[in-house]
């Protein structure tokens, strides 16, 4: 990239830093291994059918496995979830024994971990999967939809930190 092309990125990111985004976890079980990560990018793409996106970096190890796994969860974060999604969102962390200490439950469709402190869980199976530059954005048809508690509140990504709501 040229110094014009990266100060453009720079730019991006601090614009874009000031939307607050929703904070969820999108999960994954591969055999016995569980693999998860904190995800801002998730959005609703339709209701008939009900379908929904979230987009994870090209070289991360859920990409990797997506390729062999066609079922995943997430869960929508509720207002205490801030440890869970922090540790969930770490760089290089292990992928053996990611959700030790983040009390979760298992999908009946996906498998996959549903965090317990979220305002909802939403299992999925791929649709498809399309290249975004350094990211690929995942499509999945809903299997099922569980909302979870209410008065939570939610946690949101806002300017470069995680907030209750």
């Amino acid at each position: 990239m040229s110094g014009s092309d990266e100060e453009l990125v720079e730019r991006y990111r601090a614009t874009i830093g000031r939307h607050a985004a929703g904070v969820s976890v999108v999960a994954l079980r591969h055999g016995s291994l569980d693999l998860a990560m904190t995800a801002t990018a998730v959005a609703s793409v339709s209701l008939r059918p009900p379908m929904v996106l979230f987009c994870v970096h090209t070289d991360a190890r859920m990409r990797e496995v997506l390729d062999e796994v066609d079922t995943w969860a997430v869960s929508l974060l509720d207002g205490t979830a801030g440890v869970a999604a922090d540790r969930l969102a770490a760089p290089g962390r292990p992928a053996f024994g990611q959700l030790i200490g983040v009390p979760h439950h298992r999908g009946d469709h996906s498998g996959a971990a549903l965090v317990d402190a979220a305002q909802g869980w939403l299992e999925c199976r791929t649709a498809w999967v399309r290249n975004a530059g350094d990211h690929d954005v995942v499509v999945g048809e809903v299997l099922d939809a569980v909302p979870g508690r209410t008065g939570t509140g939610a946690l949101v990504h806002h300017l470069g930190r995680l907030r209750p709501l």
